[in-house]
């Protein structure tokens, strides 16, 4: 059985689709997120053979023990993303994406 189940994301509000959208959005900032992490580790890393293993231990623990879908959806559950609809007259989801971003920015501050 998997847990959450679709009933509890979507919470009858939203329908699979859209839930599938919003997690492949969400796993793609987490995504993002890892690149970051990791080219600033790189950046750092010096070269040598200790600096390897710590460049594993300079990224999000959350980021790279875990795949990102299945954090999307973690994070979904909790609350911290949301999945918001968007009204064609009023702003398309990409910026609807970016706001979602940039909140989860300042959140993270």
């Amino acid at each position: 059985m998997l847990y959450p189940t679709i009933s509890e994301l979507t919470k009858d509000e939203f329908n699979r689709y859209e839930l599938a959208l919003a997690t492949a959005k969400c796993a793609r900032l987490i995504t993002n997120e890892y690149v970051k992490q990791r080219e600033a580790a790189e950046k750092a890393a010096t070269g040598n053979k200790e600096a390897d293993r710590n460049l594993i231990n300079m990224i999000n623990k959350e980021y790279r023990d875990e795949k990102a879908v299945k954090n999307a959806i973690t994070r979904i559950n909790s609350g911290e993303y949301k999945i918001v609809r968007v009204e064609e007259s009023e702003e398309t989801a990409d910026e609807a994406v970016a706001e979602v971003a940039e909140d989860t920015a300042a959140d993270a501050e």
